[in-house]
């Protein structure tokens, strides 16, 4: 978590701890891609565009801080992934990885009380790759495969998650006994607080919910005993980071922290309910809703609240009942734009579960964003989804070529697009699509599978689409380089 160690103006100044020069940049990519790749594949990550679209955007706002304060040099900005990997876990956590990996935990999402408490830690986290702390930790271990480097990062990820199985992410008693020397020094810590949070206010955030999301660690330090906050484990609080929030905290004031606003209690709520999706959560969501309680929290906490309820009542199947607290979220958040943008995908969500897609389309189209405004991520999944239901499947797919056009990493939006074609009956585009989905998630060997297909498909066809076939040939090529350079790596 970003602390603040001294004024923004002198900060430039002070030295940093090192180039990192032991590891190339080309060779740090390769490793956090190894890495991604086995994130991507666990059963907890999950790619929800709505929490993505709100985790990026602060992302983003502090990546351009960055570069605009000189901490990002423009080999590292050009060359690294720069990706943000949520996990469906409950427990408060974010990591570094390297390559420009940052991985977040939903529980984070859910128990943070602002963007800017959020902001803080994406920031402490953003600035550990940038001052590459992560390289300098691994050239410790310069004698180790990068195999193995990459087993053993995953092995401490899981520790820091669930002790009992880390030993099944740890490959050897060698990668266990090296395994606590991936903890950040306390150097480092104090580096990433003062980069961070000098980032963290280029960018516009508070720095009051920087105070405040260490106060938060500070108290579940001292009375946390559940493993509910593993990034604890790995940024450990000392009495000298203590000491110098507090006083930071003298040189604030006793000014509030940011108030809880609607959109974010939103999207906390979601993290919540997305992280815990069991049936005995999603009735306590429809209990909180409909107690006395909810009527005498502040309008931020209700739609929280009435948001957490939808999501309870679709996920039990009860879509009369989330209709109901739909439309008493939908007059609270009147008045407020974001809060209102982030109430219709909710409705458009729900739409699409009571299998009417005209209706979200509706929905989606009082949404839609006014002449040279970019049409964001949520926005255009969930209109693709619609307009495929509706024999609308073409104007789905242009959309969705032009959003991939400049984003071809973009998963979900490959499957989409497959989901497009398939429903046109471009099969051959559809199968060439699923290959890109892999290829996306770093997992090369089954998008090799994939256009395989399609190039069999191809020959097969008495009515080949011969540009479609030439894409695939090509793909196929540099899918198999790929796949040569991943088995160099071993």
């Amino acid at each position: 978590m970003a602390q603040v160690l001294a004024p923004v103006a002198a900060q430039t100044a002070l030295p940093s701890l090192g180039d990192g020069a032991e590891m190339s940049i080309s060779a740090e990519r390769r490793l956090g891609d190894r890495i991604a790749r086995e994130l991507y594949r666990d059963p907890d990550y999950i790619d929800d565009a709505i929490l993505g679209e709100y985790v990026q955007g602060i992302w983003l706002r502090l990546m351009a801080a960055a570069r605009q304060r000189g901490e990002l040099p423009p080999e590292l900005d050009q060359r690294f992934a720069w990706d943000v990997v949520l996990g469906r876990e409950r427990s408060v956590n974010a990591f570094a990885l390297p390559g420009g990996y940052m991985g977040v935990h939903l529980g984070l999402i859910a128990a943070v009380s602002s963007e800017d408490e959020l902001a803080s830690v994406l920031a402490h986290e953003l600035s550990h790759v940038t001052q590459r702390h992560i390289v300098r930790i691994i050239s410790r271990q310069s004698n180790q495969a990068p195999w193995l480097l990459g087993a053993m990062i995953l092995g401490a990820l899981a520790a820091a998650s669930n002790p009992g199985a880390a030993g099944a992410m740890i490959v050897g008693g060698q990668a266990a006994a090296v395994q606590g020397q991936l903890n950040f020094s306390r150097d480092m810590e104090r580096e990433a607080d003062r980069v961070g949070y000098g980032v963290m206010t280029q960018a516009g955030f508070d720095a009051r919910g920087f105070v405040g999301m260490f106060e938060k660690l500070q108290q579940a330090n001292r009375f946390n005993d559940t493993g509910a906050f593993p990034y604890l484990r790995s940024h450990p609080l000392t009495t000298e980071r203590i000491a110098d929030m507090q006083s930071r905290q003298q040189l604030q004031g006793q000014a509030a922290p940011p108030q809880l606003t609607m959109a974010h209690a939103m999207l906390a709520a979601r993290a919540r309910m997305l992280a815990n999706p069991e049936v005995d959560s999603l009735r306590a969501a429809l209990l909180s809703a409909q107690g006395a309680t909810a009527a005498a929290m502040s309008p931020a906490q209700q739609a929280g609240v009435y948001y957490a309820a939808v999501l309870g009542a679709m996920g039990l199947r009860e879509f009369e009942q989330a209709q109901r607290w739909l439309e008493r979220l939908q007059a609270l958040v009147r008045g407020d734009a974001r809060a209102a943008y982030q109430t219709r995908m909710l409705g458009a969500e729900l739409a699409l579960a009571m299998a009417n897609p005209r209706r979200a389309s509706e929905l989606l189209a009082a949404g839609t964003p006014e002449a040279g405004q970019t049409v964001t991520r949520p926005l255009l999944f969930l209109r693709a989804r619609a307009w495929t239901q509706t024999g609308q499947a073409r104007e789905a797919a242009e959309q969705l070529q032009v959003w991939l056009a400049s984003r071809p990493r973009d998963a979900q939006a490959w499957q989409l697009l497959s989901a497009a074609y398939a429903a046109q009956g471009q099969t051959l585009r559809a199968v060439r699509a699923e290959a890109e989905v892999h290829a996306a998630r770093l997992d090369y060997a089954a998008a090799r599978d994939r256009l395989r297909a399609a190039q069999e498909l191809a020959r097969q066809g008495p009515n080949v689409d011969h540009i479609e076939a030439s894409i695939i040939d090509t793909r196929s090529r540099e899918i198999e380089s790929l796949l040569r350079e991943q088995a160099l790596e071993r």
